[in-house]
């Protein structure tokens, strides 16, 4: 399997790198809520083994940074761009993201998604920048409209969770001209 490199980001109190297998401790700490996996679809990890497995087959696979606190050098989340499944003839991509419960409220997600998303339009040159979400994911959503996303619409009965359940989604976009209009009042 080929490891798809990722550039170090870096935030105020973030720093945005590529996964290690050793951070599968840290990986699994937070992956075992079931607060957090199932907001996004995945089931709660169950051991350390498996989050070690998701390192190496999803997280390094595709462009996805692991999520480090500096202050503690604590890995604490996760994010990634994968290809976008509606727009396959245009520069585009999907951003997703999860992060430890512990660190909810405090405006980390938005400032690690604001980092990826000027990645996104000034390094790889993308077009439109899209997130999808689960109607019940209200934090997500949160994050989603403090970055400037607008609200495409709300896809009935097409996501498929662990479980076996069927999802809706809401989907949301950023073109690369409504990002240059926001980038100025983002305070990274």
């Amino acid at each position: 399997m080929r490891k798809i490199k990722v550039p170090t980001l870096e935030t105020d109190r973030l720093l945005l790198r590529m996964w290690r297998k050793k951070d599968a401790p840290q990986l699994y700490e937070y992956a075992k809520n079931p607060n957090v996996g199932p907001q996004a679809g995945w089931k709660p990890h169950e051991s350390i083994a498996e989050s070690k497995m998701i390192i190496s087959s999803i997280f390094l696979a595709n462009m996805c940074w692991a999520i480090v606190e500096k202050e503690t050098g604590h890995v604490i989340g996760s994010i990634g761009l994968e290809e976008d499944k509606f727009r396959p003839n245009v520069k585009s991509k999907e951003l997703g993201y999860s992060l430890s419960e512990d660190y909810w409220g405090r405006g980390i997600m938005t400032e690690a998604a604001k980092c990826i998303i000027t990645h996104s339009f000034e390094s790889l040159k993308l077009d439109v920048l899209m997130i999808r979400t689960g109607n019940e994911n209200l934090r997500s959503q949160r994050v989603i409209e403090k970055c400037g996303f607008m609200y495409e619409g709300t896809l009935r009965r097409t996501y498929r969770i662990y479980d076996g359940s069927i999802r809706e989604v809401r989907c949301y976009s950023m073109l690369r001209e409504e990002y240059a209009s926001r980038k100025e009042s983002w305070a990274l």
